[in-house]
């Protein structure tokens, strides 16, 4: 999979993707990660990407033209256009689902807002679906390109050591994950459940169910709604 990152801002990016599980990724030839400075697509040769907002209001408005540039310049590359996204706060938020149908695509493009955000015409003409990753603002688009990109390549092919490793974790099933312990056995007087020492693994696989849904109903009650639902229509 390859994912491109326009931005004001890509020297944010790279301890978030050279590091870690994102970082084997790439290194393993999974994901494809490039990142590009949006002044470089700019008609100004100065490198100006914004302008005032038509109608009045306070701030800068990132003008639709430099993105445009870098993405007629990566769809050329790639003889293809990619997945175009906007990290937006009036966008979907993202979820456990989004992540999944996302990794299913060869390429996705991310356009990162800064200011007052973007001129719509860019995002209607590109056809760009608009994702937040919570309902709050951030002062940039280039923090919640970090977490898609990660929540994303996660789920790649060859990237974890095996499917268990993400399909059992939360949000993937519908729940919340349940508790996990390591050595030692006691600590601070707190003991692991006997359960998980039994070597029962049919109990076990039991009892990590309900504490799904015990979590899930006191963390999240929403989730344990829209997961009996998804139950009930089969």
């Amino acid at each position: 999979m390859r994912i491109d990152i326009f931005t004001l801002f890509p020297e944010m990016f790279p301890p978030a993707l050279e590091n870690s599980i994102v970082g084997r990724a790439r290194r393993r030839g999974f994901l494809q990660v490039c990142c590009h400075q949006l002044r470089d697509f700019s008609p100004d040769r100065r490198g100006r990407v914004d302008d005032t907002v038509f109608g009045g209001g306070k701030g800068m408005l990132l003008a639709a033209e430099p993105f445009a540039r870098g993405l007629d310049a990566l769809s050329e590359h790639l003889g293809q256009r990619p997945c175009v996204v906007y990290l937006s706060p009036r966008g979907r938020v993202l979820d456990q689902q989004k992540a999944r149908e996302l990794a299913e695509l060869p390429a996705l493009a991310l356009l990162c807002g800064h200011y007052e955000g973007v001129d719509q015409r860019l995002l209607d003409e590109y056809q760009a679906e608009e994702i937040s990753v919570g309902d709050y603002v951030l002062t940039g688009g280039e923090l919640p390109a970090m977490i898609l990109t990660d929540a994303v390549s996660r789920m790649l092919p060859g990237v974890l050591s095996d499917q268990s490793c993400f399909q059992e974790e939360s949000h993937f099933s519908g729940l919340l994950e349940y508790p996990q312990y390591t050595r030692p056995e006691v600590w601070r007087g707190r003991a692991v459940p006997k359960i998980l020492l039994s070597g029962n693994h049919g109990e076990i696989e039991a009892w990590r169910r309900r504490e799904s849904l015990t979590i899930t109903e006191k963390n999240r009650p929403d989730l344990l709604a829209k997961f009996a639902q998804k139950k009930e229509k089969g």
